[in-house]
């Protein structure tokens, strides 16, 4: 791990967001909420705010971090779902690792409550990505 001792405590903010393709009929099943496993939306969102909090269980070189906001954000796009999630905390260190864990978990979350839906014929996912992944910012706010 890095050394980050001698830093100070700030205000640590980081958004990250990333997509995942879905076909039409998939989506809508999702908005209706006929998707057999549940409400993919809030599972999906309750697993990002897991992630984040599990993110130095995850990425070994991460330092634990106390997290005190996460904000998830879900947008649906024409064949697609976007995920933004938004970490903040009061720490020596940023928390873009933990917004990107919490991106991942929700996006893989959502592949797997719809994947029944997603499959071919030949049980494959020829249209299903996950993809986009991505920092789109981060902050520190010195008090």
């Amino acid at each position: 791990m890095v050394d980050i001792s001698e830093k100070r405590d700030i205000i640590r903010v980081a958004k990250a967001s990333g997509k995942i393709k879905l076909k039409k009929e998939t989506i809508n099943l999702i908005k209706e909420m006929k998707i057999e496993k549940g409400d993919v939306i809030s599972v999906a969102k309750t697993m990002a705010i897991l992630a984040v909090k599990k993110t130095p269980e995850l990425i070994p070189l991460c330092h634990p971090i106390p997290i005190t906001n996460v904000r998830v954000d879900t947008n649906f796009l024409n064949d697609s779902i976007e995920v933004t999630v938004t970490v903040k905390s009061i720490a020596k260190t940023g928390v873009e690792m933990e917004a990107l864990s919490g991106v991942v978990a929700a996006l893989l979350n959502i592949w797997d409550m719809v994947k029944a839906y997603e499959k071919d014929e030949a049980g494959q996912y020829p249209t299903t990505l996950i993809y986009d992944i991505r920092v789109i910012k981060k902050e520190k706010i010195d008090t």
